[in-house]
């Protein structure tokens, strides 16, 4: 028992360790986008219907660290101030699904071609989306909106006001970065990261394959299992890899890591509530139909390369020094540790 206590731990230990210094690379990251980003502005851009509302929406909402809890207050922020709905669902699917958090952490335990396919696809999807949204959506364009929802996300200012200083407002940014963001992700990724141990622990090579198996069925199957999971684009990297590690096709785990971040059951509510059924009909089968196609796609990809999935997974963490990986490692524990106990205090103190 102790054996199997301290293999477990080791396997979750190697897949933190060679995650870490993109893990902290990609929040520092997502602090300075934070603050240079107000989506007071980004409404401006998104309040007429067309292909130009939705591909600014599309291409805003990949690289901004939100998962599918924050991201529904935003959306509903940027509805208020304008945005028309069928931007408003292309920017619900590229945010979540994507985020310049979830693409380091890719990079470090997935591989560059899906590092690359991963955030073009939450765009592709979105870019779906939103322009079936114009096209059969109801014309009638005044659905009530719901007031928002908190969220640590979505509580923080979008970007600091300009008459603040460039200092100023980058020490807000590494704050927002180092204590809402990664205080919102750490559990979660905690999550992940032991979930994707065990499953590279204790399952046996290659079951996934035999038993699940790596074409249209299985992606049906993802689809079922990720629609209603709640799971952030970064905590569904792990589990990722280490399916694809025991088996999976890459078309396959990218089905789960579309679905699971873009969708959970509240989320699918709130849009239903704020945005009409008809839009939650079509928010959903763009996820389903276009996760099931890009995936088909992606395993073409491989094919044709001859590139082993399995074989390259997570190797960008044998890039990296033994001695940079343990410090960005501590570190990266260190802050988790304190962003959840300021989060906890401000709570607190918001009684």
């Amino acid at each position: 028992m102790i054996l199997i206590f301290v293999g477990l731990l080791k396997e979750i230990w190697h897949t933190f360790d060679d995650a870490s210094f993109y893990i902290l690379l990609g929040v520092v990251f997502a602090g300075l986008i934070h603050i240079f980003i107000d989506k007071d502005k980004i409404a401006k851009h998104l309040g007429k219907p067309g292909i130009k509302s939705v591909l600014l929406a599309a291409l805003f909402g990949v690289p901004l660290p939100l998962c599918s809890c924050g991201v529904i207050p935003t959306a509903v922020s940027l509805r208020k101030n304008g945005a028309s709905k069928g931007s408003v669902i292309s920017f619900l699917i590229s945010t979540p699904e994507s985020g310049v958090d979830s693409i380091a952490i890719s990079y470090a335990l997935l591989d560059p071609i899906m590092t690359i396919f991963r955030p073009a696809a939450a765009f592709l999807t979105a870019m779906v989306a939103g322009i079936s949204e114009n096209l059969f959506g109801k014309k009638n364009d005044n659905i009530g909106i719901q007031q928002e929802s908190k969220c640590n996300y979505c509580d923080e200012v979008a970007g600091e006001k300009h008459n603040h200083s460039l200092f100023q407002r980058f020490v807000s940014g590494i704050r927002y970065a180092f204590v809402d963001l990664l205080g919102d992700i750490a559990a979660w990724l905690f999550l992940g990261i032991f979930i994707g141990g065990v499953i590279s622990y204790f399952l046996p090579q290659n079951i996934i394959e035999n038993y699940i198996g790596s074409g249209f069925q299985a992606m049906l199957f993802m689809l079922v299992v990720g629609i209603p999971l709640y799971i952030c684009a970064s905590a569904s990297t792990p589990i990722a890899a280490a399916l694809i590690a025991k088996g999976m096709s890459p078309g396959v785990a990218l089905v789960f890591l579309l679905a699971g971040p873009a969708t959970n059951a509240a989320g699918i509510l709130s849009i239903r509530k704020f945005l009409g059924k008809r839009s939650m009909v079509i928010y959903l089968l763009s996820i389903a139909i276009c996760s099931v196609g890009l995936g088909m796609i992606l395993n073409q990809i491989y094919r044709v390369t001859g590139i082993n999935a399995t074989a390259i997974i997570g190797k960008a963490g044998d890039i990296l020094p033994h001695p940079v990986k343990l410090f960005s490692a501590i570190m990266l524990i260190a802050l988790m540790i304190n962003s959840i106990f300021q989060i906890k205090n401000k709570k607190t103190c918001g009684r």
